[in-house]
């Protein structure tokens, strides 16, 4: 028996899942400052940056700030998916076309047998994360609830301060969760019902873009949940050695003679 107040019809289920996980994600951002939204916890990081600052070749946005984006490729996390799109119908050349790169690329994803390769998927900094989940939404509602017109890329005006930030990404995030809430049930049977130009959404009935929209919100929000707690950890370390160290100086002065 379903606990009161669950949705069990199909729509439902993923409306609740995503308005569950956009109430943790809240929660877990709250007190975000400028500092933390931009660490950097190793070399190489991907970030928002100005754009004469860019440290990747494809950085994008409409304007002073822009979202590092490196060189098209099929990470290793993405094979999988790649071999069901071919399997169900989907031509190569278009999965090269969704991807940026070439088809023999493609052609040696399907090949690949064995243990999936590693990903070299750079360290992202909250900031990206953020500027990631707000650059898919706001072209995921473009181009399936808008005029399906504007280029996704020009879509945020990226900007280095959490506050206005978040502020800007939850109002889209409100926007898109009741669009989707008032979709109908021939809606999520459509096939290109989404017609945003990065990825498969034109060749997948609704539904499926909603379930894969609810796991990228999902997951990138637990990666910055834990960027969170290391940059916590990080602050809690450094007070602590300082303690620890204002302490020695305090006992080593105590027993001058």
């Amino acid at each position: 028996m379903a606990p009161e107040g669950l949705r069990t019809d199909r729509l439902g289920v993923l409306v609740d899942q995503f308005d569950r996980a956009r109430e943790m994600a809240q929660v877990r951002l709250t007190g975000l400052g400028d500092d933390e939204f931009l660490w950097e916890p190793v070399p190489g990081c991907w970030s928002v940056r100005r754009r004469g600052d860019a440290v990747t070749p494809r950085a994008f946005g409409p304007g002073e700030w822009v979202l590092d984006q490196g060189g098209a490729e099929i990470p290793a996390s993405e094979y999988a998916e790649v071999a069901r799109q071919v399997a169900g119908g989907m031509t190569v050349a278009k999965v090269a076309e969704d991807w940026g790169v070439s088809v023999e690329r493609v052609e040696q994803v399907l090949a690949h047998t064995g243990p999936p390769e590693p990903d070299e998927a750079p360290v992202t900094t909250i900031a990206w994360r953020r500027g990631h989940l707000h650059f898919c939404l706001a072209g995921g509602w473009e181009w399936t609830f808008g005029e399906r017109r504007r280029e996704p890329k020009l879509l945020v005006d990226f900007t280095p301060c959490a506050a206005p930030a978040l502020e800007r990404f939850w109002a889209l995030t409100d926007r898109w969760r009741d669009s989707v809430a008032a979709v109908t049930d021939e809606q999520l049977d459509t096939v290109g019902f989404s017609q945003y130009p990065y990825g498969s959404d034109p060749d997948e009935p609704f539904i499926s873009v909603l379930w894969g929209a609810n796991l990228e919100f999902i997951h990138h929000m637990a990666e910055i949940a834990l960027l969170r707690d290391l940059w916590r950890h990080r602050l809690a370390s450094r007070l602590s050695r300082g303690a620890g160290t204002r302490s020695g100086a305090s006992a080593s002065t105590r027993r001058r003679p």
